[in-house]
């Protein structure tokens, strides 16, 4: 068992107060029994890749570098059979928020879109990648569409969790090709009938599609031992901490007392936690029968709002 925990913290004060205050004992547990796996992936929370994003590429053997482009949308497109000698790039349906100082990217949950209406808008951007011109294009969930295109070979772009929430004119991309694509997809947008009828009925525009995850893939699958538990997320990227400390509890009480009870165990598993800058992966070292029977008498136990907080 391998068991990653991606949005595991955050560099924000609300989040390190929420930590300070937030009790996981069985998250303390096994970490008192595992040892850091190796240096942490990631740079920094302005880094283009997240370092969950970064954490799941170690595990398909990807050899790129923190700063380089992380190919996830042909990694989505050869899970669904796709052209997997194509490069890919993954377009999501945003709403962009235009305030008095700065364009705000909103969650793309935000949008509340369905999958008929999704398609729909997918339908009415069809004349930016003609099959003529070596275009393909797949739609895969109501916000998630894959576009393959040999320009999309090896272009730095940022993940959709960077921009979510923040101001994107840090993170708009900088190659030429995939700020002339967005900008054809805003216009596109800009007085599209769908979008009226949205507006009509109070919802938001779908203004802008976010490109991200461009490249050709490498690696292979992700191993079926990985247990990946995203419910942080949406918390974490509304800024609800409440909630993010309530679905920490829940982890705790679930998959991490499940994994601590195989380390207690001495079974092989595996702890890999995600946090904004850096995610690190934690393994049971080799113990003795005397360890072994110590830790059974006095359980170690590890500071989590320490662990976490330096993620």
């Amino acid at each position: 068992m391998h068991l990653m925990i991606p949005y595991a913290s955050a560099v924000d004060e609300a989040c390190a107060h929420t930590l300070g205050d937030l009790r996981l004992p069985n998250l303390a547990a096994a970490l008192g029994l595992l040892k850091a796996a190796g240096a942490p992936l990631g740079e920094d929370e302005y880094s283009l890749n997240t370092p969950f994003e970064l954490a799941l590429a170690a595990q398909r053997g990807h050899s790129g570098g923190a700063a380089g482009p992380l190919p996830t949308a042909a990694w989505l497109a050869r899970e669904q059979g796709l052209d997997a000698t194509l490069p890919w790039a993954l377009l999501t349906p945003i709403h962009l928020s235009v305030g008095s100082d700065q364009v705000s990217a909103l969650a793309p949950e935000a949008l509340r879109l369905d999958a008929a209406e999704s398609r729909a808008f997918f339908d009415s951007l069809a004349e930016l990648w003609p099959a003529g011109e070596g275009w393909q294009a797949h739609w895969l969930a109501p916000t998630q569409w894959l576009l393959g295109h040999a320009r999309f070979a090896a272009l730095p772009c940022a993940s959709l969790d960077r921009v979510v929430g923040r101001n994107v004119e840090a993170w708009k991309p900088e190659a030429r090709a995939l700020r002339t694509l967005q900008n054809e997809f805003q216009m596109l947008l800009h007085r599209n009938p769908l979008n009226e009828a949205r507006e009509a009925r109070g919802e938001l525009a779908l203004n802008s599609v976010w490109i991200s995850g461009c490249g050709l893939a490498s690696g292979g699958a992700l191993p079926a031992e990985l247990r990946i538990e995203a419910g942080l997320r949406e918390p974490l990227l509304a800024g609800d901490w409440a909630a993010w400390a309530e679905a920490w509890r829940a982890l705790d009480a679930g998959p991490v007392a499940d994994l601590l009870t195989r380390l207690r165990a001495g079974d092989a598993a595996e702890l890999t936690l995600c946090g904004e800058r850096f995610a690190q992966a934690y393994r049971l070292p080799a113990r003795g029968a005397l360890l072994r029977a110590w830790q059974g008498l006095a359980p170690p136990r590890a500071d989590t709002a320490k662990t976490l907080g330096a993620l």
